[in-house]
């Protein structure tokens, strides 16, 4: 079964509006730190998108691979640099990591057939 990650992350956004409300202190403080985190500095934000991604495939999260290949494909990264992150997290994750970064490619062709 393949996922679709569209969906997950409309469904993560969907099931964030809760917490949005219920602990808004600490969404807003999320919120203000991503914002600080990838803003333009040494690096430029997509650097920082693609460094979140091989994070997030080494932590086999899949909402946070759905969410930076979003931003990815937003910011104009090509297929050849998120597959150079990738490989970065393959190296440093092993085959976990490869079974993510495969769905990490995934995430880019449905998020760029929409595009």
């Amino acid at each position: 079964m393949s996922k679709s990650y569209p969906e997950i992350t409309q469904s993560i956004s969907s099931n964030l509006k809760a917490l949005r409300t219920d602990i808004s202190d600490t969404l807003q403080g999320f919120s203000a730190m991503a914002q600080a985190a990838t803003k333009n500095g040494a690096l430029d934000k997509k650097t920082k998108e693609l460094i979140a991604l091989a994070i997030g495939v080494s932590a086999r999260c899949d909402g946070c691979i759905g969410f930076h290949v979003k931003a990815l494909v937003e910011q104009g990264a090509s297929k050849e640099e998120i597959e150079e992150a990738l490989g970065m997290a393959i190296y440093m994750g092993g085959g976990p990591s490869l079974m993510y970064a495969a769905d990490a490619m995934l995430a880019y062709e449905q998020f760029t057939q929409n595009s």
